[in-house]
């Protein structure tokens, strides 16, 4: 059960591994395809109509439409079974990972260790990971992002990029989807031409999006960070693994220790809905900061916005906040992304929010990106 690219630190599973993990993936598309769905349903049919029986009105918000729902044996027992399914599917990579630990850690060993040194690992011993990313372990996977097992540990990375693998299977998202390359392609046809010398990936995870810019641009010297050391280190012997010469750093996105005007390009994938909104605000502060002059900065996200919703859509996109470990999954879905770039110094004529179009097997990412006069 991988996605397209094959490299030494990928948690390889047994025969019984990955009949397990096919059975985890089979399950989430059914109760994703096939039940989730029937919810609306539900409601119209069911729910709503008990609703105003009791209280002579529909419910109003997404908070009376989450109670009301909670009452409906049908509901519960999807909301139960979709919750099972992550956890289920935690588990299945967990074992993999697990009984590839020591594999892993020599193979990464081995990659930081050999010549030439195609880019770099830096870790701060000082470094304190934020309290928004150790108090709950987001996605429900084990450990957290920040897991950090000692010298040399890889877990947290392993997990991850397993892990989120078998979540975008479950999801119908196909195995070929890349959200760098998506980036890639909105740059090549908004600054036709653009060759950046030095690039920045905020938030890197596991490095799989930032490897893809090693390659888009070969001339450009290639930076990442994240908070979490084992992450980090996944990351760094993954690069290793697949020849990419990447400098990765352990930062937080809203206190990067890099001069003023460093970066041509500035990107994350997938951060804003994962930080809180004091953080988000520093990481676009800090990216108009390190913007050079002429500079590009595209964050890419979920396209998550409540602002043109229902409230029984918003109440079906909460679901991940209370069930999934997404604290901050609302709070970015709420945003006032304008206010926050003007907050951050970005002239309004200087950047734009929107949506991607929907490729096959993707999804239409959101994009928040600008370019620095």
């Amino acid at each position: 059960m991988v996605r397209s690219v094959q490299h030494e630190m990928l948690a390889k599973p047994n025969h019984d591994e990955a009949a397990r993990q096919r059975f985890v993936v089979a399950l989430k598309q059914g109760l994703t395809r096939e039940l989730r769905s029937r919810n609306r349903a539900l409601f119209d049919a069911v729910v709503s109509p008990e609703f105003a029986r009791k209280h002579t009105r529909s419910p109003s918000s997404r908070a009376e439409i989450r109670a009301a729902m909670s009452e409906s044996t049908p509901y519960r027992s999807w909301s139960a079974m979709h919750r099972a399914a992550q956890e289920l599917m935690w588990e299945s990579v967990g074992d993999t990972v697990q009984r590839e630990q020591a594999r892993l850690g020599s193979t990464a060993h081995r990659l930081a260790s050999q010549q030439p040194m195609l880019g770099s690992l830096t870790l701060d011993p000082d470094f304190v990971p934020p309290r928004s990313v150790t108090a709950v372990d987001i996605h429900l996977q084990p450990g957290g992002f920040a897991l950090d097992l000692g010298a040399g540990d890889t877990t947290a990375g392993a997990l991850y990029e397993s892990g989120g693998n078998l979540f975008a299977f479950g999801h119908n998202i196909g195995r070929t989807d890349s959200k760098a390359a998506h980036v890639q392609r909105y740059i090549a046809a908004e600054w036709p031409g653009f060759k950046p010398r030095r690039i920045l990936d905020m938030g890197c995870s596991a490095g799989s999006a930032s490897v893809p810019y090693v390659s888009a641009f070969p001339d450009a010297k290639v930076h990442a960070i994240d908070v979490g050391a084992g992450m980090l280190r996944y990351a760094h012997a993954r690069a290793q693994s697949l020849g990419a010469a990447i400098h990765f750093h352990q930062m937080d996105c809203a206190a990067a220790k890099f001069p003023d005007a460093h970066f041509e390009l500035i990107v994350s994938h997938n951060l804003m809905h994962e930080i809180p909104a004091t953080t988000r605000r520093g990481m676009l502060r800090e990216t108009w900061r390190l913007l050079a002059a002429g500079g590009v900065f595209v964050h890419q996200d979920v396209p998550l916005r409540f602002d043109t919703l229902s409230e029984f859509d918003k109440f079906e996109l909460s679901w991940d906040t209370r069930n999934n470990n997404e604290p901050f999954w609302e709070v970015f879905a709420e945003a006032d992304l304008q206010a926050d770039l003007r907050a951050a110094g970005v002239p309004g004529h200087a950047a734009r929010i929107g949506n991607l179009p929907a490729a096959p097997g993707s999804l239409p990412w959101l994009i928040v990106s600008g370019v620095k006069p």
